[in-house]
């Protein structure tokens, strides 16, 4: 069974292996949208749109009129795509706090704080958090968790597991909003106007539930680790690991930094909570403008405390270390933004080529002759993002490729956008501690791992985080059922069902 476990293993790394790097595939799959827009222009499909009744015909992009639109609105197709300001945006803020400790301070104060009993939860718990900080959780947390548990006497295998569980597994999972939220929201935008034009989602579309979905998954997680993943791994007979605490500079520099958070936030509620505040509508009260204006506060939220922490402990010393701060992590972004060049024509010829809507459509017509429009077809795209998972890493272009198709066809069946993103991200999470093509397991967690087990190779971690995929899909997956049984809204403005 060990062999033939191994054997699939090593299919899917290989399968893995062989697919191209994302920016290719997206060039690929733009000149596919173009012969295959002129294929079936030329063969005279057409559907009817089930709402408006309007004749849905393909567009041929391989014509003169096509050639110019894709190249005359290439650049605007870029500087337009959803995503790509939401995500640069935030992560000017998050630079700064990043680069200047204030990150690697809090998660390292949160882990070695803990003791006893309550240090495995703690440890999920402080991986589940680290998602603020988009993937650093994986370069700080990992060797923090495994010199942890060595520290305390426990195998730190098992802590090392536990934490990738709540970095990895619970990839989605929240009590603050993250990079991801704006960014999954744009690319579910994007698609959903390919069915409505006039459909918005908020960068808060799923926040309830993964905020909801952090204590489930921090007691799944501690629930294998201590019953399942630890006493297989035995009792650990190595030597143990002093495990420094926060030197008195950076707890000053927390405390001051928690201060200027609050602060912070402090000014945003004033922005927002009084009637008639800046940042309602003056018209209905509503909060239209604090939602457009979300991800620069969230910006703000990060920058403020980040530059309080630096300037405390002397990681700042002048506005020059600020801009160069951000500078350095606009720099580290340059391989997003040409995946979002590419992936923003891709998108862009697929929607002016109606095949996105078309395909989904009929979809959408099979399903409901099948009468496979419940919670069963929930549970599939569950299934279907997590497999896809195995074969492909990003988030972000994972959901550029299927949102085009799976939000429109939902939609056509009574689904909302907002519920077709929280299907993707659960499913989306869950088997990212199993897949080899997780850069950081092969590049940061077994490496980490080998410190203490020397013979150890990628079967042994993917042994030991099997039971942590399995426990998270389906106790993840069932939350999101009983969450949609009940009608409970997925987040500020983010309804269920929309009208078929």
């Amino acid at each position: 069974m060990a062999s033939a476990f191994g054997r699939v293993l090593d299919a899917v790394e290989r399968i893995g292996n062989r697919l191209p790097d994302p920016v290719t595939i997206f060039v690929l799959l733009a000149l596919a949208v173009a012969v295959a827009s002129a294929i079936v222009s030329s063969a005279g499909v057409v559907v009817h749109h089930p709402v408006t009744g309007e004749a849905i015909a393909a567009v041929n992009l391989l014509t003169a009129e096509g050639l110019r639109r894709m190249l005359g609105e290439m650049v605007t197709n870029f500087t337009g795509f959803a995503p790509l300001g939401t995500v640069l945006v935030t992560m000017i803020g998050i630079g700064v706090a990043e680069r200047a400790g204030l990150f690697a301070a809090l998660l390292k104060g949160m882990v070695v704080s803990v003791h006893g009993r309550l240090v495995t939860p703690a440890v999920v718990f402080a991986g589940l958090m680290s998602h603020v900080v988009a993937d650093a959780g994986y370069v700080i947390l990992v060797p923090l968790a495994g010199m942890l548990y060595a520290a305390l006497g426990r195998h730190p295998i098992a802590g090392i597991a536990a934490v990738f569980a709540g970095i990895g597994g619970g990839f989605s999972a929240s009590l603050v909003l993250t990079t991801l939220d704006p960014m999954l929201a744009g690319i579910t935008q994007e698609a959903a106007r390919l069915y409505d034009r006039s459909w918005s989602v908020l960068p808060t579309a799923s926040y309830y539930f993964m905020a909801t979905s952090v204590p489930l998954l921090t007691l799944v997680g501690w629930f294998v680790t201590d019953r399942i993943v630890e006493p297989r791994l035995g009792p650990w007979t190595g030597a143990a690991e002093p495990l420094a605490p926060l030197s008195a500079t950076e707890r000053r520099g927390l405390w001051i930094a928690g201060a200027s958070f609050l602060a912070t936030v402090g000014l945003a509620a004033l922005l927002v909570a009084p009637e008639g505040a800046p940042l309602r509508d003056p018209k209905t009260g509503g909060l239209g403008p604090f939602y457009s204006g979300l991800v620069a506060l969230m910006a703000v939220v990060f920058v403020v405390p980040g530059l309080a922490y630096g300037i405390a402990t002397r990681g700042v010393r002048s506005d020059r270390d600020a801009a160069r701060m951000m500078s350095e992590t606009m720099a580290s972004m340059g391989t997003y933004i040409v995946l979002a060049f590419f992936a923003a024509q891709a998108l862009a010829w697929f929607k002016w080529s109606n095949l996105g809507l078309m395909l989904a459509l009929e979809g959408a017509s099979v399903l409901k002759a099948l009468e496979f429009t419940g919670l069963p077809l929930l549970v599939s795209i569950v299934a279907l993002a997590a497999v896809v998972n195995l074969l492909m890493a990003s988030a972000s272009a994972k959901w550029v490729l299927l949102a085009p198709v799976l939000v429109p066809m939902l939609m056509a069946v009574g689904w909302s956008p907002e519920t077709a993103q929280a299907l993707y991200r659960v499913g989306d999470s869950v088997t990212n501690t199993i897949t080899p093509l997780n850069y950081y397991l092969p590049s940061i967690v077994l490496p980490v791992v080998q410190r203490y087990r020397k013979d150890a190779g990628l079967g042994t971690v993917i042994a030991a985080m099997l039971p942590f995929a399995v426990a998270f899909a389906l106790a993840w997956t069932l939350l999101l059922l009983v969450w949609i049984h009940l009608g409970v809204p997925l987040g500020p403005d983010a309804p269920l069902r929309v009208a078929p």
